[in-house]
């Protein structure tokens, strides 16, 4: 017990150390060894809640394959500003121009494109080049601006366009996967500092500047919660086609539907096949870029983004030191059928929390609980089954320990039944005694070691004949041995198993003495009684140290029987009560002959009973 309380102390420290260790580094955002895992179970929440319908905010003119067959692709900057000009005369709120226009083109088409853009609220697209792939972001209470990665160079469009439009950046943060988790909402590159595409479309449509603090953004009364390094969190609403999209072949054509446009962010983006604008989402391996910028604007507007921000992370760093904690002191609790349920019962409400929190718009880590749970779990339970193993081979070798010195089958059986014996019973059984003649005299010549060799020879002898038999060695006393024949329980054949054994230890003792290195030359003999009858069986002593033995006349018959034998000058006593109930015919003497039955005076008794002799041939 003092292993297992330490093993549990051990593990419950070294679990809220890793859990806080993963918390820390959730905290500052440096967690990207389980961005994979974290990925793959936020696909999944959203695969299990499934595609909704979106706000009726945002549509997506797209400069699909029918355009680029009719105008040829990429669509130069005249047809580029007729789409502008026939998107703007539909009266949208904002056109979203999701394509970047860093080049020169045609004087003529560049000079249409710049006054159609100046008719109608308008942003255009500009992107940064960062020199990682991967950005580091962290958090700063002082400084909202601290963590937001700076580009080494930013595409800008030409100062003609972005004279007459708001220019946002395009730049998304994708995970491991290339599926867009995030939207920087502010960019850096050099002295300038850029608000995100979404973000300008946003606050032009509503008319109000952005403003930010630390955990998140003000659109005037909208507060929008935000991530490490001021980072949009944002979910797919669903497939391709979700927000809903028409060609611009149409909108050239003038056949756009004017309830699409009117009063909406009209975002025009390119979604030919092959363009390369496109993202991995749960619901669609090729989402075009441009309903990801569509499906950003939509959330600021309408506030119905994921909520990932500083709170959310702190909560999950709680709950992967609490979570492993839980587990551990449940599976150190009970280790059963209910311990496990419970257990279960648990992770299943963490996920089933984490799944409904998820739908209702805050996405708490998944990866994070399980990182900082499985593996103290698994190890503390490894540990435990290795413990366990231990402690089962060190009772397993206890066990064969008390099998050798106790009654053999006795310990077993009290395994069984702890309560075997507790109260003395009264049953009938065979009793043996056999002891070496004259061991006393005989050990004082031969020396303490060859008195120990002879003893443990004796001891293994008699214990194999007893196992052999199914009898029960009660005891050890000495030069001699009690062996029992009917416990646990009685049997019919308790005598004749007795009898049978009682010979077969004459047989095998006379060699085994005459030829005994340690008894050369040396007369060395003993002495065998047996007897049958009713006995009581008990537990004597209390506390720690018990015994379990037989007394009553039986047992006081069987022990004189012995003096009989050697007053006959024969090896073996049997009494006519055990020969009868073994039936005399039946018994195989092999090496000897019986004699009897004869009469014989029993020691402390008034009256002698009849005995049977067994005598063994001569060596």
């Amino acid at each position: 017990m003092p292993a297992r309380r330490l093993l549990i102390t051990i593990a419950l420290l070294l679990s809220a150390l890793w859990g806080g260790l993963l918390g820390y580094m959730h905290l500052s955002g440096s967690f990207s060894f389980l961005d994979r895992l974290e990925a793959s179970l936020t696909d999944l929440r959203s695969t299990v809640l499934g595609a909704k319908e979106p706000p009726p905010i945002t549509s997506i003119v797209a400069i699909d394959d029918q355009t680029a067959a009719d105008n040829g692709y990429p669509i130069n900057r005249a047809t580029l500003a007729r789409l502008v000009g026939a998107v703007g005369a539909l009266k949208p709120k904002v056109i979203a121009l999701d394509l970047l226009l860093v080049d020169p083109g045609p004087e003529e088409g560049d000079a249409a494109l710049a006054l159609a853009l100046q008719q109608t609220p308008s942003v255009i697209a500009a992107a940064g080049v960062f020199p990682k792939d991967k950005q580091v972001v962290g958090h700063d209470a002082n400084d909202p601006l601290a963590a937001i990665p700076t580009a080494s160079r930013m595409v800008l469009p030409l100062p003609r366009f972005s004279d007459v439009a708001a220019v946002g950046v395009v730049n998304v943060a994708t995970d491991e996967s290339g599926t867009p988790r995030f939207i920087p909402l502010i960019s850096r590159g050099g002295e300038r500092v850029d608000a995100a595409f979404p973000l300008r479309v946003a606050s032009l449509a509503l008319g109000i500047n952005p403003a930010f603090s630390p955990s998140g953004l003000a659109l005037g009364d909208r507060h929008l919660p935000t991530d490490n390094g001021q980072r949009l969190p944002i979910t797919f609403y669903g497939p391709r086609g979700t927000i809903p999209t028409f060609s611009a072949a149409d909108a050239l054509a003038g056949q756009l539907p004017a309830k699409a446009i009117e009063g909406k962010i009209v975002v025009i983006g390119s979604t030919v096949t092959g363009g390369g604008d496109v993202f991995p989402t749960p619901f669609d391996p090729v989402l075009p870029g441009a309903e990801v910028m569509a499906t950003a604007a939509t959330h600021l507007i309408a506030g119905d983004s994921i909520i990932r921000d500083r709170n959310v992370r702190l909560l999950d760093s709680l709950i992967g030191v609490v979570l492993p904690l839980l587990l551990i002191s449940l599976l150190a609790w009970r280790r059963s059928a209910i311990g496990y349920t419970i257990i279960a019962s648990v992770a299943l409400a963490w996920a089933g929390l984490n799944l409904a929190a998820f739908a209702y718009g805050y996405w708490f880590s998944a990866a994070l609980p399980i990182a900082a749970a499985l593996p103290p779990v698994l190890l503390f339970g490894a540990a435990e089954i290795w413990i366990d193993r231990r402690q089962a081979a060190h009772f397993a070798a206890q066990s064969d320990l008390l099998q050798r010195i106790e009654a053999p089958g006795l310990g077993e059986w009290l395994a069984r039944d702890p309560n075997f014996l507790a109260k003395p019973i009264r049953q009938d059984a065979a009793v043996i005694f056999i002891d070496l003649s004259g061991f006393t005299g005989l050990s004082e010549a031969i020396g303490a070691t060859n008195v120990r060799e002879v003893l443990s020879g004796f001891f293994e002898l008699v214990d194999e004949e007893a196992r052999a038999h199914g009898g029960a060695i009660t005891s050890f006393m000495g030069d001699g041995a009690m062996i029992l024949f009917g416990l646990p329980q009685p049997a019919d054949d308790d005598a004749a198993r007795a009898a049978a054994c009682a010979i077969r230890l004459c047989e095998r003792m006379r060699p085994w003495l005459s030829t005994h290195p340690a008894l050369s030359g040396r007369k060395a003999g003993f002495k065998v009684g047996v007897h049958c009858g009713p006995i009581v069986a008990s537990r004597l002593g209390s506390g720690n140290r018990q015994q379990i033995t037989a007394t009553g006349d039986t047992v006081n018959v069987a022990s004189r029987l012995m003096e009989v034998a050697a007053a006959r000058g024969v090896e073996l006593a049997l009494s006519a009560a055990l020969m009868k109930a073994a039936g005399a015919d039946s018994v195989s003497l092999r090496s000897g002959r019986l004699e009897g039955p004869a009469q014989a005076r029993i020691r402390g008794r008034s009256e002698g009973i009849d005995v049977w002799l067994w005598r063994g041939h001569p060596l």
